[in-house]
């Protein structure tokens, strides 16, 4: 589908968004489940470590939303 206005382009990207989230939270969950019960952290170290998966999630989410939605508009496979 090729948005023609901007409704229909943030409904686009909004869908994107919402797959893609789901998609990448259960590996968000696993990295943050793993970091937890690392013992060889201290209480800071698994915090830090956690903020870090947390910004490569949202940072991965938004390259594969730009991708999706720049793919679907393209007409890229």
């Amino acid at each position: 589908m090729v948005p023609t206005t901007k409704k229909e382009l943030r409904k686009l990207v909004t869908d994107a968004t919402l797959d893609m989230y789901e998609e990448l939270t259960p590996e968000l969950v696993r990295l943050i489940n793993e970091t937890k019960k690392d013992v060889s952290l201290t209480e800071a170290q698994k915090q830090d470590e956690i903020l870090l998966h947390i910004i490569g999630y949202v940072k991965s989410c938004t390259n594969e939303i730009i991708i999706e939605v720049l793919g679907e508009i393209l007409g890229l496979e």
